[in-house]
C-alpha cells in the first residue's frame, strides 16, 4: 500500500485494478505469483502436508496444516445419528403437546397463536431436544483462578439438565485444557497481579465515565503507547470488550457503497460488524486464496451491482488464528492479493497475539512481515495477556479518525484501570522490558508444549486439524452422542475441556477442542493425553486413517438415548 493508504480507507477512496501489463491465467494472481495452488475443495486434503507451501519468497519458514477428510462411514452414521435424535425429538414433541411429558422450556401462550412468534421454531426444536442433552458439558461455575489447573463447582441435575443443583462440594485440581491462557498470565500472583492491586489501590476499579468525557487517564495512554510500540504501528487505540471492537468498528470503517469480503470462518464479532455496517458482504472459503482473488477480480470487474459503479472501498476481512479450526491465515498471500487488487485488509489478532511469533507479536511477526503492509490491526487482551479488551492499531489519521467516529470509543465506559495495568505488566514482560527473560520463556514453552501435545495426539490415532504451530488444537469427535460423553468421561478423570458441535461446527464435524498453555507443564500434558488415549479407547474415536479402528454407534448408545 502507498503512505496514503489509510487516509483513502478514511475518506472512500475508490479501488481500481492494477494490471501492470499482465494477463491473469486461469489460476490467476495466485500462479503469476508462484503461490502454491489450493485445492479445490474445502478442508479435504487427504494427506497432512498437502497444504505446504512451496514458494520461499512468500514463506520463510514452512506452513503445514492438517484437515484429514471425514471417513465415510463416521459421516453416515454422524448424520444417522442426528436423525435418530430428531425423529425421538418430534416424538417428544408430541408427548408433550398432549401434555403426557412435561415440558420445560417456554412456549407461546394460547392467546398469541395468532402473533409472529417469538421463537424460532427448529431452534427451540434443536435447543430442548438435542442441546439439553448435553448441557451439562457447558457453564460449569469455577471457583479458582484459570490458569493451568482449575477448581469447579460440583452440581448435578435431577431433571436431565434442565436445571441444576451445586452439592456445595469442589472439584479440585482440573487440569485446564480449555482456556485462552496462552502465555499463563491468568494467575493472581507473581508481578501482574502485584501491579493491578497496585492499580487498584491508585485509580479504582471502575471510571464511569466514557474516554471522551471524563474517563481518559495517563494509564489508558500509556497503554495505547505501549502497545502501539508493541505491534510496530504508528498508533493504537484500546477498548473494553473485545466483541465489541470489531463490532462497532467495522460499521466506522465501511458503509454503504463498500464492499467486505469476509473469511467462512470468521467470528461472530466480525460477521456482526459487518452487517451493522450495511456494507454489501461477500463470503470466500476459508483460507483460499483462489476463491478470494475471483471475489477481489469480480468486484473490481464489475463493480456494484445494477449501477455498476466502482467500490468505495473492498475492505478483506480475516483472523490470524480460526479459534474452531486451529488454522493460520495465510497472511503472506493476503497481502500479496490486496496489494495487487488495491484493497484493504482488516486483520483480527484475538488468539494470534503473544501466541505466534518468535516476539509474540502475533501472525505478521510469525511470517516475519512488515505491519504496514495491515491497514487495520485487531485484537484482544483477554487471551495471551490474561486481562479483558481489545485494541485496534495502524497510522495515526485512521486511529484519529475511530476516536471521533467509533461507537465504542465515544459511548462505552473506559477500561477499567487495573485491567489496563495486567495488560501494560504482561505486555512488558513479553517485550522483555521488565528486565527478565520470563516473556521470552513463557513465548518459547508454548510453541513447545504446542509441538508436543500434537504430535503426541497424532501418534495416538487421532484425527486434529489446525497449523502445526497453533496452540489451538481441536480433537475431531464427529458423532452427536459423544460429545457430551467425551467432556463427561474427561472430567470424570479431571481434565477440564470444550466440547463444540452443531450449529458452531459443520453438523459432522463436532470436536473436541484444546487450549495448550505456557503454564502447563509435561506431566500436566502427559496426564491429559494419557486421560484422551483412554477415552479415545472407550469412545472409539481414533478415526485416524493409519489405524481405521470400526466406530461405535454412538447415536444408540444407552447414554444418548437415558439422557433425557
Amino acid at each position: 500500500m502507498t503512505g496514503s493508504s489509510a487516509t483513502k480507507l478514511l475518506n472512500g477512496g475508490v479501488c481500481h485494478r492494477s494490471v501492470n501489463g499482465k494477463n491473469a491465467s486461469k489460476n490467476g494472481f495466485v500462479k503469476n505469483h508462484c503461490l502454491f495452488e489450493q485445492p479445490r475443495k474445502y478442508r479435504r486434503p487427504g494427506e497432512k502436508n498437502q497444504n505446504a507451501t512451496h514458494n520461499s519468497s512468500l514463506y520463510k519458514k514452512p506452513f503445514a496444516e492438517s484437515f484429514e477428510e471425514t471417513p465415510l462411514l463416521v459421516a453416515v452414521l454422524t448424520y444417522m445419528g442426528y436423525g435418530i435424535l430428531t425423529i425421538f425429538g418430534y416424538l417428544r414433541d408430541f408427548l408433550r403437546h398432549w401434555n403426557i411429558e412435561k415440558c420445560h422450556v417456554a412456549r407461546e401462550r394460547d392467546e398469541q397463536k395468532d402473533f409472529v412468534p417469538l421463537y424460532q421454531d427448529f431452534e427451540n426444536f434443536y435447543t430442548r431436544n438435542l442441546y439439553m442433552r448435553i448441557r451439562d458439558n457447558w457453564n460449569r461455575p469455577i471457583c479458582s483462578v484459570p490458569g493451568a489447573k482449575v477448581n469447579l463447582v460440583e452440581r448435578v441435575t435431577h431433571n436431565y439438565n434442565w436445571t441444576f443443583e451445586h452439592t456445595g462440594k469442589v472439584v479440585k485440581e482440573v487440569i485446564n485444557m480449555g482456556s485462552y491462557n496462552y502465555l499463563g498470565f491468568a494467575e493472581n500472583v507473581g508481578t501482574c497481579a502485584d501491579a493491578a492491586v497496585e492499580a487498584t489501590h491508585k485509580y479504582g476499579v471502575g471510571v464511569a465515565s466514557t474516554r471522551c468525557e471524563m474517563g481518559n487517564l495517563d494509564i489508558h495512554e500509556e497503554l495505547e503507547q505501549l502497545a502501539a510500540r508493541f505491534l510496530g504501528v504508528e498508533s493504537s487505540m484500546s477498548f473494553g470488550m473485545g466483541f465489541a471492537t470489531n463490532s462497532m468498528n467495522i460499521p466506522a470503517l465501511t458503509g454503504k457503497g463498500c464492499l467486505i469480503l469476509s473469511d467462512e470462518l470468521n467470528h461472530a464479532s466480525l460477521v456482526l460488524g459487518a452487517r451493522l455496517s450495511a456494507s454489501t458482504i461477500r463470503v470466500f472459503k476459508h483460507n483460499n486464496m483462489q476463491s478470494l482473488e475471483k471475489l477481489l477480480r469480480d468486484a473490481i470487474v464489475h463493480g456494484q451491482p445494477r449501477t455498476h459503479r466502482p467500490w468505495k472501498k473492498i475492505l478483506i476481512v480475516v483472523e490470524g488464528i480460526y479459534s474452531m479450526e486451529g488454522s493460520i491465515v495465510r497472511l503472506p498471500e493476503v497481502i500479496a492479493l490486496k496489494k495487487r487488487y488495491k484493497a484493504y485488509l482488516y486483520l483480527d489478532e484475538a488468539h494470534s497475539i503473544g501466541a505466534l511469533g518468535p516476539n509474540g507479536k502475533g501472525v505478521v511477526d510469525y511470517f516475519g512481515l512488515d505491519p504496514r503492509d495491515v491497514d487495520i490491526m485487531m485484537g484482544t487482551f483477554t487471551k495471551s495477556f490474561g486481562a479483558a479488551g481489545g485494541y485496534i492499531g495502524g497510522r495515526k489519521d485512521l486511529i484519529d479518525y475511530l476516536r471521533c467516529h467509533s461507537h465504542s470509543a465515544l459511548y462505552a465506559t473506559s477500561m477499567s484501570p487495573p485491567v489496563a495495568q495486567q495488560i501494560i505488566t504482561s505486555m512488558k514482560i513479553i517485550m522483555g522490558e521488565d528486565g527478565t527473560s520470563l516473556g521470552a520463556s513463557r513465548l518459547r514453552q508454548l510453541s513447545e508444549n504446542t509441538t508436543y501435545f500434537r504430535r503426541r495426539l497424532r501418534e495416538l490415532g487421532f484425527i486434529i486439524y489446525g497449523n502445526d504451530d497453533s496452540p489451538v488444537v481441536p480433537l475431531m469427535l464427529y458423532m452427536p452422542a459423544k460429545i457430551g460423553a467425551f467432556g463427561r468421561e474427561m472430567l470424570k478423570r479431571n481434565i477440564g475441556t470444550v466440547v463444540v458441535g452443531f450449529p458452531a461446527t459443520p453438523i459432522i464435524e463436532s470436536r473436541a477442542r484444546f487450549c495448550v498453555s505456557a503454564a502447563h507443564t509435561r506431566e500436566m500434558l502427559d496426564t491429559a493425553l494419557g486421560a484422551i488415549s483412554e477415552v479415545g479407547e472407550l469412545l472409539q474415536i481414533k478415526y485416524s486413517r493409519r489405524q481405521q479402528p470400526l466406530p461405535s454407534l454412538g447415536w444408540m448408545s444407552e447414554e444418548s438415548l437415558l439422557q433425557d
